[in-house]
Order: C-alpha cells, then sequence, then structure tokens
C-alpha cells in the first residue's frame, strides 16, 4: 500500500516512519482493497499525551479515518491502526453483505 506520511513541526526518523508503514501493512490481511493511505503525525502543547497520529485509508467507496493522542508517536500510531483494524472489518463486512 502506497502511504504518504507528513510530520508537523518536527522531522521524524526513518525508524518510526518504518514502524508506521510496517504497521499499516498489516491492515492489507483485513482487507485487500485499501489503494491508499495518509499519515500526518503532530506535536501538540498539552499534557503527557503530547503526540498525535491521524490516519486516513482509501477504500473503494469510502474513507476510514483515526486518530489517537499517546506519549509517543508508536503509541498512537498502534492506537490508530486497531481503530482502522476494526473499522476495516466492518467495511468487509458490509460489503460482503451487500
Amino acid at each position: 500500500m502506497k502511504v504518504q506520511m507528513q510530520s508537523v513541526h518536527f522531522t521524524a526518523d526513518q525508524k518510526l516512519l518504518d514502524f508506521i508503514q510496517k504497521r499499516l501493512d498489516k491492515l492489507e490481511t483485513f482487507y485487500d482493497r485499501v489503494t491508499e493511505g495518509e499519515v500526518i503525525m503532530r506535536l501538540n502543547n498539552e499534557g503527557i499525551a503530547n503526540k498525535r497520529v491521524e490516519i486516513k485509508l482509501y477504500v473503494p467507496g469510502s474513507t476510514l479515518f483515526s486518530q489517537e493522542d499517546a506519549g509517543t508517536f508508536e503509541a498512537a500510531a498502534d492506537a490508530a491502526a486497531e481503530q482502522l483494524k476494526k473499522q476495516l472489518i466492518r467495511h468487509k463486512e458490509k460489503q460482503v453483505a451487500h
């Protein structure tokens, strides 16, 4: 899957980008028609959970979105990917029902 990654107000290292790419590639096992993805990483100035990851996945007919805040970008990406996994399974079940 082709994933565009953006980091706002900081430069993400390659290790973080590879981690997120690998985590999103695992989502294709649940629904293989994902066309592309978009990841935005931001730094917030509030509290302990000051790192936000927003992920959009484009599938035929709709766009799935997840946003999570956590203390690290890895934890936020994990939580967002877990939400997208549930959304993908629900989307696939709707497609099969029709």
